[in-house]
């Protein structure tokens, strides 16, 4: 039996391992659940598993949790996250927080020598080099719930990255891809979270209008897999039915190919190194009479290129990227910045950093607060009312 601590449990890769737990109660179970605000859902889950710990990281919704259920221990705030990856009972940390916030768990997980199913890509965007350096030293363990990294993952096995030339990420290309980028400069945030092939939250939705998401997929394969950036590509494959491919020096290719659900890269980071037989679509390549990929447009992906840049700044340049694009993008959402000023924006912000000397969890802090204080300063001039 597999103990599971599962953080960001509101959200999509929370619905993905709920459903994970109610086909596997024989092999899983749920030990604790945490959220942002969200209670009922939370509640609903804890009484459905018999869970006896929950944390809720806002205080009013932490209270009225604990208002209406007495099944349990109600934790509050963002060290409550903390407190729940430490927790011996738990044997493996889904993080699905979405946020900087995430990384603390992350960072508490590890440090306790533990499997982490990681989905919260701001832990590794901020801080892969730190994380890689405390895996190392406590014997924890980082494993993807991302498509893409999860395929990569499996197409490496057992052989060394020294064998390996060219890893390979696919994107879908997003909601605009067929689309003149002239025409897409003011597209409402209903337009841009249309995405064609995954369901997810907003911000990453946005992300991969963009194709920032993608560039950070690209900086967490950085420190995930050990690989240099001149090693990391990316094409845009609409089907988004091979994930990843990697290229080894002999020219020989391993690709992994799955149909788009992301319960399959999460059971593999639960069940690791064992794979459980699964109830979960097949792939069938007679339904696909044709894939394809092609080369990001840099003029359509504007997002990628500059997380291209952070990744070869290093440092603190990943974590100022994050925090601009997150605070950008919350600006969006909220109509208040056209979709075309999102990106200059955070390329602003991104000129202006002098990325720090050696890496270290104030530093990464001190850039977050600085890039979101100077994001606002950018939007100043293209805030809308």
């Amino acid at each position: 039996m597999i103990r599971v601590a599962l953080l960001g449990a509101s959200g999509s890769i929370g619905a993905a391992a709920l459903d994970l737990a109610r086909a596997y109660r024989d092999r899983i179970r749920l030990v604790s659940l945490a959220a942002r605000k969200s209670h009922a859902p939370i509640l609903r889950a804890a009484e459905e598993f018999g869970v006896r710990r929950i944390a809720l990281v806002d205080p009013a919704a932490a209270a009225r949790a604990r208002a209406t259920w007495k099944g349990g221990a109600v934790l509050e705030g963002d060290q409550a996250l903390v407190e729940l990856a430490e927790d011996e009972d738990a044997d493996v940390v889904v993080n699905a927080v979405v946020g900087s916030i995430g990384l603390a768990p992350t960072v508490a997980a590890l440090e306790r020598g533990k499997r982490v199913a990681l989905a919260n890509k701001e832990s590794v965007v901020l801080a892969g080099e730190l994380l890689t350096e405390i895996a190392r030293r406590s014997g924890g363990l980082m494993l993807p719930v991302d498509s893409e990294h999860s395929g990569v993952f499996q197409c490496l096995g057992s052989f060394s990255v020294r064998d390996v030339r060219r890893v390979t990420l696919t994107a879908s290309g997003g909601p605009f891809l067929r689309r003149d980028p002239k025409t897409i400069q003011d597209s409402t945030p209903e337009e841009v979270l249309e995405h064609p092939t995954w369901s997810m939250g907003e911000r990453i939705t946005v992300d991969c209008a963009t194709l920032m998401n993608k560039g950070f997929e690209l900086i967490e394969a950085r420190w995930l897999f050990g690989l240099e950036p001149d090693r990391l590509n990316v094409l845009i494959h609409p089907q988004s039915i091979v994930h990843a491919l990697v290229e080894f020096i002999d020219g020989s290719v391993v690709a992994q190919l799955s149909v788009p659900d992301m319960r399959l890269p999460l059971l593999y980071a639960i069940s690791y190194p064992e794979r459980w037989c699964s109830a979960l679509p097949r792939l069938d390549l007679v339904d696909f009479a044709t894939l394809t990929f092609e080369p990001p447009d840099p003029v359509r992906c504007p997002g990628l290129s500059l997380a291209r840049r952070a990744l070869v700044a290093g440092s603190t340049a990943p974590a100022v990227l994050n925090a601009a694009d997150e605070e950008a993008v919350r600006l969006f959402l909220n109509r208040r910045i056209r979709f075309g000023d999102l990106i200059p924006i955070v390329e602003e912000v991104l000129n202006a950093h002098r990325p720090a000397g050696a890496l270290t969890l104030d530093s990464i802090r001190d850039a977050d607060r600085w890039a979101r204080a100077r994001l606002k300063e950018a939007a100043a001039h293209v805030i809308r009312g």
